[in-house]
């Protein structure tokens, strides 16, 4: 039997120009040299990172760098605090640096409120390198909260600037900052969400809502593809989340099912176009 499925893949889904940026930067350099290290993942897709690998891109932790010398190393979008640059000098490694240009100038927002003697609140996901290297401008100092109920026991300066990490709901961080004044508190909101990344949650309910069956296609460690997946759900129940090819189920489908596909800003368009051919073969 033929399934019959006509599969669209949503025009505004994939990499954001700050991925593509940084895996540009390290093909060029892969196209001439035999191998590259990068600073963690270069972004939070397995099969992207797989395929960037076995061109040569040594994936490399925080621990593994401080026994690096005389190399290159990328650092990818998701920026770094101040120390992996003081780590490089010292160890006279050469940084390409492809830190996404929304993030870098974040990142300098947050050092010279920093420098003001301000106190900070950063709404972003623990652990996150996006967030460890915003952390980093303050020394460690800026408190960094995943949820408003964390803040509910904790005792807050009477007066603060709130910043967001890049890839955060520009709803909930309004959400937030309100919330946090009608407690009493003088806040400094620095709206400093990546509108190519909060624009996508419009785009993706308006294509949602035109099919029979939503295919979403996403690492597993992309929080920015979490977000946008629960997107898909709000609107369209029959949504369903994949990592690669493999795990897509037949059941799912009907025949004749109109299909969209969808992905996170770390979402290869190479992978969904796989996902496309598999369905169409159904």
């Amino acid at each position: 039997m033929s399934y019959n499925l006509k599969v669209t893949i949503d025009k505004s889904s994939g990499f954001c120009f700050g991925v593509v940026y940084a895996i540009d930067m390290a093909e060029d350099i892969l196209d001439q040299e035999e191998y590259l290290y990068c600073l963690g993942d270069i972004v939070h897709n397995d099969e992207e990172v797989e395929r960037l690998r076995v061109k040569g891109l040594r994936i490399i932790d925080h621990e593994k760098l401080k026994e690096l010398y005389n190399e290159k190393v990328l650092i990818r979008a998701h920026g770094e605090a101040p120390s992996t640059y003081e780590l490089a000098l010292a160890n006279n490694l050469t940084l390409i640096d492809a830190s996404c240009p929304v993030v870098l100038k974040l990142q300098n927002r947050i050092k010279n409120t920093h420098d003001d003697g301000e106190k900070i609140l950063i709404f972003g996901k623990h652990g996150h390198a996006e967030v460890i290297g915003l952390q980093g401008q303050t020394d460690g100092e800026a408190l960094v909260f995943m949820d408003i109920a964390e803040l509910d026991n904790v005792e807050l300066p009477n007066k603060f600037t709130l910043y967001s990490q890049t890839t955060k709901s520009v709803d909930k961080f309004y959400q937030i900052k309100e919330e946090l004044i009608s407690r009493g508190y003088e806040v400094k909101a620095n709206d400093t969400i990546c509108r190519q990344v909060s624009n996508r949650y419009d785009e993706l309910e308006r294509f949602v809502k035109d099919f029979d069956r939503i295919v979403f296609v996403s690492g597993k460690k992309s929080s920015n593809g979490k977000v946008l997946y629960d997107v898909c759900k709000k609107y369209n129940d029959n949504s369903y989340f994949i990592s690669n090819v493999e795990e897509l189920n037949q059941t799912w489908f009907q025949p004749n099912d109109k299909i969209g596909i969808c992905g996170a800003t770390s979402t290869p368009m190479w992978l969904m176009e796989q996902v496309k051919a598999e369905l169409e073969s159904l």
